[in-house]
């Protein structure tokens, strides 16, 4: 799979369990809150890693810029996840919170899918496209691994 394809899966799997958040009870949301940030943990460790620094190394300036826009969008969702995990079941902040890091997720989705893929496919070929899939599917398996050895924190 390539890495396009792969981060888009990626990007379905999170939009699903967004959706699973608006359409249940607020009591629900904190287990689909540790799933969300599972997806994310991983997803944003792959792009930080692997597919970013490869923009970053071999992209055109625009892409490099968009890319570094990502990065900076990274942390922000970092920052919500960290404050998220942080809150009690029943803080009045965790459901503001949590819609904030959706609409943020949200929007950085359609960045990267409409904005920084299609430079990419321009700027990479299929074969570099393919290569990557296969070292961020790695990296993936690796870190979830790594993520169950320690505890899934």
């Amino acid at each position: 799979m390539n890495a396009i394809e792969l981060l888009k899966e990626d990007h379905d799997t999170v939009d699903k369990l967004f959706q699973k958040v608006k359409a249940t009870p607020d009591d629900n949301h904190k287990d689909l809150f540790e799933q969300i940030k599972a997806e994310l943990d991983v997803h944003t460790h792959i792009e930080e890693t692997i597919f970013y620094p490869k923009l970053k190394t071999d992209g055109d300036e625009e892409l490099k810029k968009i890319t570094l826009e990502g990065i900076e969008e990274h942390r922000q969702a970092k920052m919500f996840l960290k404050e998220l995990a942080a809150l009690s079941d029943d803080s009045e902040k965790f459901e503001p919170k949590l819609k904030v890091l959706m609409e943020d997720i949200a929007h950085h989705v359609q960045e990267e899918e409409g904005e920084m893929f299609p430079m990419i496919q321009e700027q990479f070929d299929e074969f570099t496209l393919q290569e990557l899939g296969k070292e961020m599917e790695k990296e993936k398996a690796k870190f979830g691994k790594s993520q169950k050895a320690a505890g899934g924190k």
